[in-house]
This record gives C-alpha cells, sequence and structure tokens, in this order.
C-alpha cells in the first residue's frame, strides 16, 4: 500500500482544505447551506427532540473525551512499542467518494461499519456531508438493507449518548442506517456487538473511519478491512486534537518507510482494485 503522505491529498472538486479556512465548508451555496445547519445545531437537536441544555452538554463531553481518550492514548503507546501494522490502513483516500463500493461488495464483504465525526459529518453535527451524498447512496445500493452501520466514540457510545437520543436522531437524518450502541470507546473492547449486528466475523466487514489510532488499530486488531479517510473538517477540532493527528501520521510515514504493511486480508488482494476517482 502507498504510505499516506503519497496519496493525493486535498485537491479534489469539493474537497475541503481545512488549512485555508476557518470554515469547514466550500464557499458555494452548498456549502454555505451546510455551514448554516451546522452551526444551527442545538435548533436541530431541539427538532429532533433533543433539548438545547442537553445539545450543549453533550458537545463538552464529547470535545472533553477527545481531548482525553485513555484508550486512544493507550493504543498509541502499546502500537507503537510493539505492533505498528495495526496502525497501518489496507486503503487511504481523501474521503467516501473514493471508494469503489460495488468492487468491495464483489469481493465478498458483507457490510460496512462507519465513523461519524470527521467521516460522514462534521464535527458535532447530525447531518451527512452533502457532497458525500451520492457516495453514500452507492453504498447503500451495493450493501443490502441492514448492512452498513455507525460504530462511533460519540452517538451511541453510553458516555456521552447514555440515552441514546443523539443516536436515534442519527439514524433519522441519515435514512435509518443503524447506530450501534456500545459502551467501550474505540480502539479498546471487542467486536461482539457488531459482530452481534451484522450476523457475521469482523472479518467479512469493512471499517471506514479518519482516525488512524482509533478506527483504524480498532478494525486491524479484530480482523475488519480497514478504510482511513481524511479528516473532513479540522476547524471544529480542539487543538490538541489535530496535533496528534500529525503524531499519527509522522508515525505511520515512518513505519511504511521502515518496511512494514497492514495485517493482510484473505478478501484483498490489491488495494487499488477498490479505489476510484470520484464523478466530477
Amino acid at each position: 500500500m502507498l504510505p499516506i503522505s503519497s496519496l493525493p491529498s486535498r485537491r479534489f472538486p469539493n474537497q475541503i482544505n481545512p488549512s485555508s479556512s476557518s470554515s469547514c465548508f466550500p464557499l458555494t451555496q452548498e456549502g454555505r447551506g451546510t455551514r448554516r445547519r451546522v452551526q444551527n445545531n442545538n435548533k436541530n437537536s431541539v427538532r429532533m427532540g433533543i433539548s438545547s441544555n442537553s445539545s450543549s452538554n453533550w458537545q463538552w463531553q464529547r470535545s472533553l473525551g477527545q481531548l482525553f481518550n485513555r484508550e486512544g492514548a493507550a493504543s498509541l503507546l502499546s502500537v507503537a512499542a510493539s505492533e505498528p501494522r495495526l496502525a497501518l490502513p489496507h486503503l487511504s483516500v481523501p474521503d467516501i467518494r473514493w471508494v469503489d463500493w460495488p468492487a468491495l461488495r464483489r469481493l465478498g464483504f458483507r457490510g460496512v461499519v462507519f465513523d461519524k465525526d470527521n467521516t460522514l459529518t462534521a464535527p458535532y453535527s447530525l447531518s451527512l456531508w452533502p457532497p458525500l451524498d451520492p457516495s453514500f447512496r452507492l453504498c447503500r445500493s451495493a450493501f443490502p438493507a441492514g448492512s452498513i452501520a455507525v460504530f462511533s466514540n460519540s452517538a451511541g457510545l453510553k458516555q456521552f449518548d447514555p440515552d441514546g437520543e443523539e443516536a436515534k436522531a442519527l439514524e433519522k437524518s441519515i435514512g435509518g442506517i443503524h447506530v450501534i450502541r456500545h459502551e467501550v470507546k474505540k480502539p479498546a473492547g471487542t467486536a461482539e456487538d457488531i459482530e452481534r449486528y451484522f450476523g457475521c466475523p469482523a472479518s467479512l466487514l469493512v471499517m471506514v473511519g479518519d482516525r488512524i489510532f482509533t478506527d483504524v488499530v480498532y478494525g486491524n486488531k479484530h480482523g475488519f478491512l480497514t478504510i482511513l479517510t481524511e479528516p473532513l473538517c479540522l476547524s471544529e477540532e480542539p487543538f490538541i486534537v489535530n496535533q496528534v493527528r500529525k503524531l499519527e501520521r509522522l508515525l505511520v510515514n515512518s513505519w511504511h518507510q521502515k518496511g512494514f504493511e497492514p495485517p493482510k486480508h484473505a478478501l484483498l488482494a490489491e488495494a487499488k482494485q477498490c479505489i476510484k476517482a470520484p464523478s466530477s
């Protein structure tokens, strides 16, 4: 697989370049509309059944949780010390528009598990990032009903979403796609909740996320095919999270240069067969 640094980065139609603006969204009519929806997220939450106070609380708690993800910190130390390959994704893409979903289905994969924040939505948003909609619909058409789910360290996680209110709101927003409820942050915990929902082993599933030491390590540890995406929006993340991302990239590129490779996956012979340029 190509080192992350050699992959195309942020120079695509509608691709966000967070370093060029404090806004998460391109200054198009579509982008302005999306930005307004995120700025009015508390109002949207009230309409979905989440009070404004509750919305403020879960946003603050989740930000704090991102700053102090003990599981992620322990993962970084453990992987760096003994198992660098667990941090190496099978595929790296700018965003999900670059994934060939029908090709993955033809290879024998039975389902797709998405992270939420910065993979499908902007941070704290309950709506799919609009430019991803065609690819998300293609994924839904490639995989049967019930074969796509969200597994997040925010929505559906008991620590930050104890009553499942955010998970329900997200499910409603993204067309009924199931949000798996769970009690342990990625990368810790088992894959039992996911395997129970899909009715198959994790080796037949695809894990898609934007964080190396959470999504990718968790996925590789349990046998998923792992796909790493670029974050959709960096400006809404805490400063320390951005710095951790830089450290993750430096470590992963260093391991690639030293000849480390991701764990072998029985269903994937060549990564390029599942990557395609998005239609303009």
